[in-house]
């Protein structure tokens, strides 16, 4: 779908209100006893916005995820331009040493580890696997996992029991609170970063519960806001009240600093973390993730009461054989050189966002967040973005805080300084565009409303 096509279509069709407001949240607990009707509600808000060029969701690469690629929208229509939207932050995906470790993989086993690990599925692969991964992170005990969530799920799943506490950051992943859930009822959040609010909690729980475990539960970078934890203080706290600490590293992990050892590294909390959970998909070039724990007792364990290791197949060995090359690489001065050129991009592309007045969000990271505001305003720019070539990823309520609607753009170490121009002009060009006609429906919506009131073009829900 070219610019035309999508300009010429807005023209014409003027979006209905019901696709510019709304949320999945809405439709999160459907009532009635019709389990399979009643979630009509939904198809139907979005396929409206599908039909108005305003769910950018659910896409697909029609050609290698690289700094440049052709997608698709879940519509069928096409759209080629720079891409900021995969998540392959060392651009590892398509290396030849990565394409070779998997053909030969192929080669060696075919394509299926054919069981769990438990089940005979693990191959000389996987087991290389875990050494390599055990040596980067200073000989802790590795568990994989077919999956980074998989993993998240199963760190907390596996450890927590129902008279244990999971205190855990507002903003933690939905793995790890979904395996919080799945392990006990005593769940407590504190505020995004927030150390004194954990003590708080804390003092409240060791006040009540002498006895059980509690597990805090963060990130290394958080990927909607790009920021990161100070993971000493978070130490010191939790040895304060006999509590155990487990950090996901899912972003930053392999990509960031300069030994690529992410925000545990550069903090020099690698060893004094109890849990560290990893994630290939960003940085390693393919699915899978692990936990890596302190004792062979703890990995022992969680082989057979994580749920989804015990009851998942294995990495394929194709799997397990591409994210170690990807390890070698990553621990190589090759590896060192792509994260520096990932930051130097990372760098230039903020700072060329600051001098047009976009609004990167958090640290320099991978992820750049980009504030646009209302979640009708960034539906109208994402058409717009793609339209013009350029792809990046929406993110909105309730992902994000209502009304603080963002593209979350994943630099590559490929991308290069043409590329982050590229992006950065569309993006300017397409908010502009968007704000101008996202004040037209305001502002007719204001006229047509008998009072201030009656109107859903309201500063709380809706204003930029």
């Amino acid at each position: 779908m070219n610019r035309d096509d999508i300009a010429g279509s807005a023209e014409k069709n003027v979006i209905p209100e019901a696709a510019l407001t709304g949320s999945l949240r809405d439709y999160r607990l459907p009532a009635g006893s019709d389990l399979i009707g009643r979630v009509d509600g939904f198809y139907e808000w979005q396929d409206l916005r599908r039909q108005h060029n305003v769910w950018p969701y659910a896409r697909s690469t029609a050609s290698a995820p690289k700094t440049h690629c052709t997608a698709k929208t879940d519509a069928g229509a096409e759209i080629s331009g720079v891409n900021f939207a995969s998540q392959d932050y060392l651009s590892l995906s398509s290396h030849p040493a990565i394409k070779e470790a998997a053909i030969a993989a192929i080669r060696d086993y075919g394509v299926h580890s054919a069981g769990s690990a438990a089940l005979l599925g693990n191959t000389k692969h996987s087991l290389a696997l875990e050494d390599t991964i055990s040596d980067f992170v200073n000989g802790r005990s590795v568990v994989l996992y077919p999956s980074g969530w998989s993993a998240g799920f199963a760190a907390v799943q596996g450890l927590v029991r129902p008279n244990d506490h999971v205190v855990m950051d507002v903003l933690a992943h939905s793995c790890l609170q979904e395996g919080a859930r799945a392990a006990t009822q005593n769940i407590h959040f504190h505020g995004h970063l927030n150390v004194e609010g954990l003590a708080r909690r804390l003092q409240r729980i060791r006040a009540n519960d002498a006895e059980n475990g509690i597990l805090v539960v963060t990130e290394s970078l958080f990927s909607m806001h790009s920021d990161t934890p100070d993971i000493a203080a978070l130490r010191n706290v939790c040895d304060q009240y006999d509590a155990k600490l487990l950090v996901d590293c899912a972003h930053d992990f392999g990509c960031i600093g300069d030994d690529g050892l992410g925000h545990l590294g550069l903090q020099n909390m690698l060893d004094k973390v109890d849990v560290i959970i990893g994630s290939f998909s960003k940085t390693f070039a393919s699915n899978g993730g692990f936990i890596a724990v302190k004792t062979r007792a703890m990995a022992e364990y969680l082989k057979y009461f994580s749920a989804t290791q015990t009851f998942s197949n294995a990495l394929s060995p194709v799997q397990a054989a591409t994210v170690r090359t990807a390890f070698e690489i990553v621990k190589s001065q090759e590896g060192k050189l792509r994260r520096r050129r990932l930051m130097e991009n990372i760098l230039y592309m903020r700072s060329e966002m600051t001098k047009v007045g976009l609004e990167a969000l958090g640290d320099p990271s991978a992820i750049v967040p980009v504030r646009v505001g209302a979640e009708g305003l960034a539906r109208i720019a994402a058409r717009e973005l793609a339209s013009m070539g350029a792809i990046a990823n929406l993110v909105e309520y309730p992902a994000v805080p209502q009304g603080g609607a963002r593209f979350r753009v994943q630099v590559m170490s490929d991308h290069t300084k043409e590329d982050v121009d590229q992006l950065v002009h569309h993006m300017l060009k397409s908010m502009r565009s968007a704000d101008l006609e996202f004040r037209s429906y305001r502002e007719n919506d204001h006229a047509a409303a008998p009072a201030p009131s009656a109107s859903k073009w309201t500063v709380t829900s809706n204003a930029a």
